[in-house]
Order: structure tokens, then C-alpha cells, then sequence
């Protein structure tokens, strides 16, 4: 299972309050941290593609999700499949959206994110590098 992680800015209005911290990333800051956040999900990631396998031991392909990253919150919302750019059957895209869904990024950032990310399935191919 690769992964790949492209993530650009919205332009927003800062959000600032008092006691409140926030980070201020850069993009390439935003894609590591925001790697990092689904790095956590990875087991629960890893199981979707299993239960696949159990269907179809053959079954392989990308999932592609765009998602936000909320500024006040860091809260990952309006995760969707990519069409286009998915391969892998519908169960593992639903599957994947699931473990994303609502994870958090600390400490949030001062600008609403924008990203997309990819995970290869492909149980030929081996076990994925340590992130």
C-alpha cells in the first residue's frame, strides 16, 4: 500500500483568539503532518483492503480522496473518492473514506487545507515501505 499525498491552500481569512494556538504550515509542512494524521488510520486502512482480498484475492488499485482540512478545528472533513483516479472497488473507497472521515490535525492551522491523497492496493506487490 503506497501512498501519496498532494495538498494545496485556499486563501481564508485567519483564524485568531485568544488562548487559542495554531500552526502556520507551509505546503510542504501541510502534506507531512497531514501524511502523518492518516498514517494513524493505517491499520483500519490496511483491514479494508483485507476484507477485499477475502472477496477477491486478486484485487488490486488506488484509492484517490479530496478532502478539507478545517482551520479552527483541524478537523478532516468533505472527504470524497475521486472517480477518475480511483481503481479499487467501491467497498474499499467507502472503507477508506470511513477511517479518514473526521480525523483530526493538532495543532490546526491558521488556513483551511485542501488535499488529495492516494493509496496503492497491491498484494503482489509486497508489503509497503515503513512511512
Amino acid at each position: 500500500m503506497k501512498q501519496a499525498l498532494i495538498v494545496s491552500f485556499m486563501t481564508v481569512v485567519a483564524a485568531a483568539a485568544a488562548g487559542c494556538s495554531f500552526a502556520v504550515r507551509d505546503a510542504e509542512m501541510y502534506r507531512n503532518d497531514t501524511a502523518k494524521l492518516f498514517e494513524t488510520k493505517r491499520a483500519d486502512i490496511k483491514s479494508c483492503y483485507d476484507a477485499e482480498l477475502k472477496r477477491n484475492p486478486r484485487a488490486k488499485g488506488d484509492v484517490t480522496v479530496s478532502f478539507l482540512v478545517l482551520e479552527d478545528t483541524g478537523r478532516v472533513v468533505d472527504v470524497v473518492v475521486d472517480k477518475e483516479r480511483t481503481t479499487a472497488s467501491d467497498e474499499v473507497a467507502s472503507c477508506v473514506v470511513d477511517a479518514i472521515d473526521g480525523l483530526v490535525l493538532t495543532p490546526p492551522d491558521e488556513r483551511k487545507g485542501k488535499g488529495t491523497f492516494t493509496w496503492t492496493f497491491d498484494a503482489e506487490a509486497g508489503a509497503p515501505p515503513p512511512a
